[in-house]
C-alpha cells in the first residue's frame, strides 16, 4: 500500500510540474530596448537601452495564470551620442538620479497561441500609468549550453509628456514608439 502511495505521489507531482507556469530570466544580452522619437518634425532619432532584467511567468495552459516583470536602468541609455545621452538621463527627461529605473510589472495576460495582450503598470520618472501591448510569443529551445531558452517581442507606443517629460515638446515629438524584444533562460 505504501509503495502505491509513493506511486501516486510521483505521478501527482508529474502532473502538476508538467501544468505549472514556467519560469524564466531575462537575458539581458539577448534582450533589447529600443525606442525612437521625431526630432523636429524631420526625422525619428533612435536610441536604446544596454541593460534589462526581470522575470517572466509562462503558463501555456492558462495564460491569465503568467506574469511579467522588468526593470531597466536609466544608466542605460544609448543614443550614440554622450551630450545626448546625459541631456536624457537630466532632469529635464528622466531625472536618472532620482528615478534610477523605469518598471513595467503585469496585472493580466489574455490570448492563446503565439499572440497574448499584456496589461500592466509603467513606470518612468515615478509616474506610473497603465497599458496594454500586444506580445508575440518566439520560440523555444536550447542554447549553447543547454539550457532551455523562450522568447518574444512587442511594438507600443507611450506619450512622453504622461510621465511628466515636457521639456522641449514641439523640437522633440511627444510620441515615443518603443520595440521590446525578451529573451529569457527557463529556471
Amino acid at each position: 500500500m505504501k509503495s502505491l502511495a509513493v506511486v501516486v505521489a510521483l505521478i501527482t507531482a508529474s502532473v502538476l510540474s508538467a501544468n505549472a507556469a514556467d519560469t524564466f530570466k531575462i537575458d539581458s544580452v539577448h534582450s533589447f530596448v529600443l525606442f525612437s522619437v521625431q526630432h523636429l518634425g524631420i526625422a525619428n532619432t533612435y536610441g536604446r537601452f544596454t541593460d534589462i532584467s526581470g522575470i517572466v511567468l509562462f503558463d501555456r495552459a492558462d495564460p491569465s495564470n503568467s506574469s511579467v516583470e522588468l526593470s531597466v536602468p536609466i544608466e542605460s541609455l544609448d543614443t550614440h551620442n554622450s551630450i545626448r545621452d546625459h541631456s536624457l538621463k537630466s532632469r529635464d527627461f528622466f531625472d536618472a538620479k532620482n528615478f534610477p529605473s523605469m518598471t513595467f510589472k503585469s496585472t493580466k495576460v489574455e490570448g492563446s497561441g503565439d499572440t497574448f495582450q499584456v496589461s500592466g503598470d509603467l513606470t518612468i520618472r515615478g509616474v506610473t500609468k497603465p497599458i496594454t501591448v500586444d506580445f508575440k510569443k518566439g520560440g523555444e529551445g536550447k542554447g549553447v549550453f543547454g539550457e532551455m531558452r523562450g522568447g518574444g517581442e512587442t511594438h507600443f507606443t507611450i506619450r512622453r509628456s504622461d510621465f511628466g517629460m515636457n521639456f522641449e515638446l514641439g523640437e522633440v515629438g511627444d510620441e515615443v514608439n518603443i520595440i521590446l524584444s525578451l529573451e529569457g533562460i527557463k529556471k
